[in-house]
């Protein structure tokens, strides 16, 4: 095993797989493919009052209440323009149902142990326990995220429900 793939692992599970990649803003991001329920248009949430601005609100999905993050706004993005590319996708973490809105969903793509490289030190809007690593594939570069641990993130804003 290599010492970037256990690096990665050490820091948030495995990190070879299949992961579905998105845009916000000029950046790709990959997110594994195992946690996303499924896709949808972008449609304008029900607002709450005294919500951070980055929560959009909540939307019914089939008798769920689901919470609406603009990853954009929550990412300090330049823009959060909404048009027929805006997409939510619909996550399914062990604690709950979140929809996650971005720029536009690009594919899924197969990552293997040699396309993975550990996140650099920087600081940024993600918190950097957020980040499993990089994937590169070609000449792009994914930033991928745990986002699990993300969503659970207290600044996130949303309260987990009690066991």
């Amino acid at each position: 095993m290599s010492a970037v793939l256990k690096k990665i692992e050490e820091a948030s599970g495995p990190g070879a797989g299949e992961y579905l990649t998105f845009r916000l803003g000029k950046e790709e991001y990959g997110i594994d493919i195992l946690k996303v329920q499924e896709i949808r248009g972008y449609e304008d949430p029900t607002r709450v009052a005294n919500a951070p601005p980055f929560i959009k609100g909540v939307s019914n999905l089939r008798g769920t209440i689901v919470p609406i993050v603009d990853m954009r706004l929550r990412f300090g993005c330049e823009s959060a323009e909404y048009n027929h590319l805006t997409v939510v996708i619909i996550l399914n973490l062990r604690e709950r149902v979140v929809g996650v809105v971005v720029d536009s969903v690009s594919d899924v793509i197969e990552l293997g142990e040699e396309q993975l490289r550990p996140a650099p030190d920087i600081e940024s809007a993600i918190d950097a326990r957020c980040i499993r690593g990089l994937g590169a594939v070609g000449e792009r570069m994914l930033i991928l995220l745990d986002i699990e641990r993300l969503m659970n993130n207290p600044d996130m804003g949303l309260v987990l429900a009690q066991a």
